[in-house]
C-alpha cells in the first residue's frame, strides 16, 4: 500500500463512504480508513436496524388491532429472538455494498485501524505513517450514558447495543424522549415490553411542534407505554449489571429488568489527535469547519457528525460529497442548513422540513393544515390522527411544513423539494397527484393557498378583469 494519498478519509460511515466515492469518481487515489467496521452506525447500529426492528413491531401491533378491520387474529405469539434475526438479517444483506471488495471497484483502498495526526498533511495508521495532499474526517459520534450514582454498576443498553438482545426484556426502562429513544421505546412496547420513558423536558419529542408532541403522546397511551415527564435520574442500583432499580428525583422507583439511554450523542475523535493537524475544536467538542466544510487547516475537511451538522444520516452524505467535491477539486461548495428534512420513525410518524410553521410571521406568512381526518386514503386505513401543515410567503413559495402520519417521511420528499426549489403552490397544486394517497393531504393545504390567493390582492383583480372581458365578448357575439 503505497503511503502518499491524493485523499484520506477518516471514518467509513455515510459521510466517509460518499466523500471517499466522491472523490474516486474524480480521479483521486483516496484511503478510506475505518477503526472498526465499515458501513459506519446507519449500517450496523442507526438506519438499518431500527427501522427492521420498527418494521417487526409494526407487524404485531397490525396483528394485535385487526380486529378493527373485521379480521380475527387469536392466539397472537410474538418471536422476539426471530425479530431480531430479522434485524440481524437486513443489515447482512445490505453489508456487502459498504465491503472493503465494493470500495476497491472504485479504485478506493481501505485500512483497518485507528488514524492518528502527526502533522498538517501526515497521519499514522496503528503506527504506519501516511502523507495526503488533501484529508476528510468523518468520524461521527457515539451515545452518550449519563451520569448519576451507580451508573457504572450497570451495563445500560444503548442505541449501539440494544441490537445484541436476543431475549426480550419484560420491563424497559428508556431514559429520554427523544427521536431515538421514542422510536426504540414504542418499537419494544409494540413487541411486549412494559416501557416507561423517562423525559427530562415537558414532553415528548420536545424538539418538534407542540401538536406532533401531543398525537405522538396520545399513541403512546394507546400502547400502553408510560412516559414521565420532566423527571431525570438521581440513582441505579443493580445485583447482576442487567436489572435493578432507577431512583427519579421526584422519589419515584423504576423497578426494570433492562435500562436503555438515550440522552444524546458526542464526538468520537479517539487517538486521532486533530490539533496535531493544527485542526481546531469547538467548545462543544466537533471539528470546527466553515460553510464549505473546511476546518482550520485547508488541507483538511470535515462532514457528518463529527462536523457539528444535523445528527441525520443524509445530512452525513450529503455533507460528505460536498466535502469531497471541494477536496477533490478544489471547490468551496457550501453546504445549505437550512433545508434539512427530518423523520422520527415512531407511529406516527413525524416529518418536517424548513420554516416551522410556529415561526411563522403574520403579515409575512401564511401557514395551512390539511387534517387527515378529511384525507380519503387516512379514513380507507383508520389511521387519521395526523396531518399535513405548510409554510408559505406572500408570494406563495412553500418555505416549510410538517407532516405527522403513516409514512410522512415518504411524503416529506415533495415538501423538501419544493422548499429546496423554492417553489410555489401554485407549483404543487398544477401537479396532478395519485389518488388516494397520504400526499392528498400535502397537495390539499397547497391547493388552499392557491384559493386564497385567487381571492385577495392583485391576481383577484385580474380574474375579475378577465371575467368581464369574457361576459362581454361573449354578450358581443352571441356566443
Amino acid at each position: 500500500m503505497p503511503s502518499e494519498w491524493d485523499l484520506i478519509v477518516i471514518g467509513s460511515g455515510s459521510a466517509g463512504i460518499v466523500a471517499s466515492r466522491t472523490a474516486a469518481r474524480f480521479g483521486a487515489r483516496v484511503l478510506l480508513v475505518e477503526r472498526h467496521r465499515l458501513g459506519g452506525d446507519c449500517l450496523w447500529t442507526g438506519c438499518v436496524p431500527s427501522k427492521s426492528l420498527i418494521a417487526a413491531a409494526h407487524a404485531a401491533h397490525i396483528a394485535r388491532t385487526s380486529e378493527r378491520f373485521g379480521v380475527t387474529a387469536e392466539n397472537l405469539t410474538i418471536d422476539f429472538a426471530r425479530a431480531m434475526s430479522h434485524v440481524r438479517d437486513a443489515v447482512a444483506t445490505i453489508e456487502p455494498h459498504d465491503s472493503a471488495e465494493a470500495f476497491a471497484t472504485l479504485g478506493i483502498e481501505v485500512a483497518s485501524g485507528d488514524a492518528r495526526f502527526t502533522g498538517r498533511n501526515s497521519l499514522e495508521i496503528d503506527g504506519t505513517p501516511h502523507t495526503f495532499v488533501q484529508a476528510v474526517i468523518a468520524t461521527g459520534t457515539e451515545p452518550q450514558l449519563p451520569e448519576f450514582a451507580g451508573a457504572d454498576s450497570i451495563d445500560m443498553l444503548t442505541s449501539d447495543t440494544i441490537w445484541q438482545l436476543d431475549e426480550l426484556p419484560k420491563r424497559l426502562v428508556v431514559l429520554g424522549g427523544g427521536p431515538i429513544g421514542s422510536e426504540l421505546g414504542q418499537a419494544m412496547a409494540r413487541l411486549g415490553s412494559a416501557v416507561t420513558i423517562v423525559n427530562r423536558n415537558a414532553r415528548i419529542l420536545s424538539s418538534e411542534d407542540e401538536r406532533s408532541s401531543a398525537i405522538l403522546q396520545a399513541s403512546f397511551d394507546r400502547d400502553g407505554i408510560t412516559v414521565l415527564n420532566d423527571r431525570s435520574a438521581t440513582s441505579v442500583t443493580s445485583n447482576d449489571r442487567l436489572a435493578g432499580e432507577l431512583v427519579l428525583d421526584d422519589g419515584t422507583r423504576l423497578p426494570f429488568d433492562r435500562l436503555l439511554a438515550a440522552v444524546g450523542r458526542s464526538t468520537r475523535l479517539g487517538k486521532l489527535a486533530p490539533e496535531a493537524a493544527g485542526v481546531a475544536i469547538t467548545q462543544h467538542g466537533y471539528i470546527k469547519v466553515d460553510a464549505s466544510l473546511r476546518t482550520t487547516n485547508k488541507r483538511i475537511w470535515a462532514a457528518g457528525d463529527a462536523a457539528g451538522l444535523p445528527k441525520f444520516s443524509h445530512v452525513a452524505g450529503v455533507s460528505g460529497s460536498v466535502a469531497g467535491t471541494n477536496a477533490a477539486l478544489g471547490l468551496r461548495r457550501k453546504f445549505n442548513e437550512q433545508v434539512v428534512p427530518r423523520v422520527t420513525f415512531t407511529a406516527p410518524e413525524i416529518a418536517a422540513v424548513g420554516m416551522a410553521p410556529v415561526d411563522a410571521v403574520e403579515g409575512k406568512h401564511r401557514v395551512y393544515t390539511a387534517e387527515h381526518a378529511s384525507t380519503d386514503r387516512a379514513i380507507a386505513e383508520a389511521d387519521d390522527d395526523g396531518y399535513a401543515q405548510i409554510v408559505v410567503d406572500n408570494r406563495g413559495r412553500v418555505l416549510g411544513g410538517t407532516i405527522v402520519g403513516p409514512r410522512a417521511g415518504e411524503s416529506l420528499g415533495e415538501l423538501t423539494v419544493a422548499v429546496s426549489a423554492k417553489l410555489t403552490t401554485s407549483t404543487l397544486a398544477g401537479a396532478t397527484h395519485a389518488y388516494p394517497t397520504f400526499t392528498d393531504a400535502l397537495w390539499n393545504a397547497a391547493i388552499a393557498d392557491v384559493q386564497y390567493r385567487l381571492q385577495h390582492g392583485i391576481v383577484k383583480s385580474g380574474i375579475q378583469l378577465l371575467a368581464r372581458v369574457r361576459r362581454a365578448t361573449l354578450g358581443r357575439t352571441g356566443r
